[in-house]
């Protein structure tokens, strides 16, 4: 199960290796083109704070840049920890704080306006409700490649935010188009300096 599909395109990853993928997401322009693109998914449209499925249903819950956006992190992840079996596995990545938004002075909104509360790797963490065990935590952050295009560019985030996509210059778009996933690296190293956090966690067994 994906909470918080989107677009659909990471659901529609996770369905390559799964046996069945259900996707939710509480835009109901989102899951009704993610429903239209994505016909080997099963999508609805359901609040991630209420989720409409059976409990200890599922194998595994997959938020990938979700829980930042949400008023009620707590909740969702109590509803995670329902839904799934035990022994059952928890999948949440999200941007760190600490380098999404170097700037941000505690007490103050986040700097991104559709983010309700950005997280640390210890604020993540410290959510997990004690019927979860951490297996993982690793963080995201740029490989060789593309350390060498930040060079380049003098940030190569910085460089396509300078202009719209449309006026970027051919050697940009070339870049920026080739960057894969294999352009990144996971390390359990030094999370606090990562880019984003990737969480592991698996549902305790039921007394």
């Amino acid at each position: 199960m994906e909470a918080g599909c989107g677009e659909g395109y990471g659901a529609a990853l996770v369905a390559g290796v799964a046996r069945a993928v259900l996707a939710m997401d509480y835009d109901l322009l989102a899951a009704s083109h993610a429903a239209r693109r994505y016909r080997q998914l099963c999508v609805i449209r359901a609040n991630l704070v209420a989720l409409p499925v059976a409990t200890a249903s599922v194998d595994v819950v997959v938020g990938l840049q979700v829980i930042e956006h949400l008023w009620d992190q707590p909740r969702f992840l109590a509803e995670c920890a329902r839904v799934l079996r035990s022994g059952g596995t928890l999948i949440l990545s999200t941007p760190n704080r600490l380098t999404f938004s170097p700037g941000w002075i505690p007490g103050t909104p986040p700097l991104n306006p559709f983010h309700t509360r950005e997280l640390a790797a210890s604020e993540l963490t410290a959510l997990l409700p004690p019927t979860f065990h951490l297996c993982d935590l690793r963080g995201l952050k740029h490989g060789a490649r593309l350390h060498e295009l930040d060079a380049r560019y003098g940030g190569l985030v910085a460089a396509q935010l300078t202009t719209t996509a449309d006026r970027w210059p051919a050697t940009l778009l070339a870049d920026v188009s080739a960057v894969q996933a294999a352009d990144f690296v996971t390390t359990d190293d030094d999370v606090d300096t990562a880019l984003d956090l990737l969480l592991v966690a698996r549902r305790r067994s039921r007394s």
